[in-house]
């Protein structure tokens, strides 16, 4: 994963959705940049348009208008150099753990089974998987799932690794272990990844940079930088100074956000009602 790394920009990109005479606008004119080699988290009200923003990237569907570059090349459709970990498991429920794990590259053909098999084996150790590679998925725990699709990923060095919302649903203690396995392999490996989610004590843990959304359509509100060095530990982080200031400004620019739009979508309703 060390070895590709890619560099994402995003500019300007607007996305409608529906019909052609009354559409709707889910992303406008937003622009950001992954930088190589680091870890950055979108975050955003619920219902924002961060999954929207995913599936473009991810080259899934085409953006209204703008561009989306990975390296300075145009996303036009999905490619393996662009990898996706769902919120909802994507697991082959007819195969193995290591058989699921093993899946990209034995499809792709450009590695030797033996080594694919060999690196499979070794992604699963390192997330606690290596007493369940005969297992299938409806045999394993909901965190467990999530461990095997992120050794499915990273088995392919994709350039970058899009993760949207990986560890929702999951109980409290299985998304900190889940979080603390991700951060392991990423200051192991390096990488570049783009994160989901709606959790801000995730993103802080986490992230190198944090860019914050807008209530849908959305567009970037701020970017943060998260000044705190790794490798990190929870406790560390929860103690250091930098932590609380930090979670104030994301929280106060989330909570502007959410407050706009509940006012906006209070005021609709108002009009609404008084045009009866």
């Amino acid at each position: 994963m060390a070895e590709r790394q890619g560099s994402l920009k995003v500019n300007r990109v607007t996305q409608r959705v529906g019909p052609d005479f009354a559409p709707k606008t889910v992303v406008q004119d937003c622009s950001f940049v992954v930088e190589s080699g680091k870890f950055t988290v979108l975050i955003g009200p619920s219902g924002c348009g961060k999954t929207t923003l995913i599936n473009l990237i991810a080259g899934y569907e085409p953006a209204t208008s703008g561009t989306i570059a990975l390296d300075d090349v145009a996303v036009h459709a999905p490619g393996p150099e662009r990898l996706v970990v769902f919120q909802e498991t994507a697991l082959f429920p007819w195969m193995t753990t290591l058989e699921n794990a093993m899946y990209g590259p034995v499809v792709q053909r450009g590695r030797p089974r033996a080594e694919v098999e060999k690196a499979a084996v070794d992604l699963l150790r390192r997330v606690g998987l290596g007493e369940f590679l005969g297992k299938y998925p409806m045999q394993l725990s909901g965190g467990m799932q999530r461990r095997a699709e992120l050794a499915r990923a990273l088995i392919n060095d994709p350039k970058l690794l899009l993760m949207d919302e990986p560890f929702r649903g999951l109980d409290a203690m299985t998304r900190e272990l889940m979080q603390e396995y991700l951060l392991e392999l990423f200051e192991e490996r390096g990488g570049t990844v783009l994160f989901v989610t709606s959790e801000i004590d995730e993103a802080i843990f986490l992230a190198d940079q944090i860019i914050v959304l807008s209530s849908s359509p959305a567009t970037v509100k701020a970017v943060i930088d998260v000044d705190l060095r790794r490798p990190r530990e929870r406790a560390a982080v929860l103690a250091s100074p930098s932590y609380g200031t930090l979670k104030k400004r994301a929280l106060d620019l989330l909570y502007a956000e959410a407050a706009g739009a509940f006012a906006g979508r209070r005021a609709a309703k108002q009009t609404q009602e008084a045009a009866r």
